[in-house]
């Protein structure tokens, strides 16, 4: 006789992993997953109604959901870092080429005047 497979068993008798069934707060959840929990909660799922769907407590949800919005807020603090150095260093090249032009500016007109051009012009009569 053949027998369905209960919500906690796979096909052959085997117990089902947490995460095959979705429902159990037991073990390690990945990232990937506790992010997938935690944007169905942003979407605007009901606390109370995922932390029994999924077998996790309330608290533990709102832990998840703090990270979460803690992490995004940290990298966009980093990214308004990056833009401010980025800035920085354009700015910086800038001053260094026109340093760089003034000095080859200064040297033409050091050598100009060495050369005293004017001189090589009189006749020789």
């Amino acid at each position: 006789m053949f027998r369905f497979p209960g919500p906690l068993q796979r096909p052959g008798g085997r117990p089902a992993r947490e995460a095959e069934t979705g429902c159990g707060g037991k073990g390690r959840w990945s990232a990937n997953r506790k992010a997938s929990v935690v944007l169905e909660l942003l979407r605007g799922a009901d606390l109370e109604s995922t932390s029994r769907k999924y077998g996790v407590t309330a608290a533990t949800l709102t832990e998840w959901r703090d990270a979460f919005l803690a992490g995004g807020a940290e990298a966009l603090k980093v990214r308004q870092e990056d833009l401010v150095d980025e800035q920085g260093r354009r700015m910086k090249s800038v001053i260094a080429e026109t340093a760089m032009e003034n000095e080859l500016l200064r040297e033409r007109i050091r050598r100009m005047e060495d050369e005293k051009p004017f001189l090589r012009w009189r006749s020789r009569v």
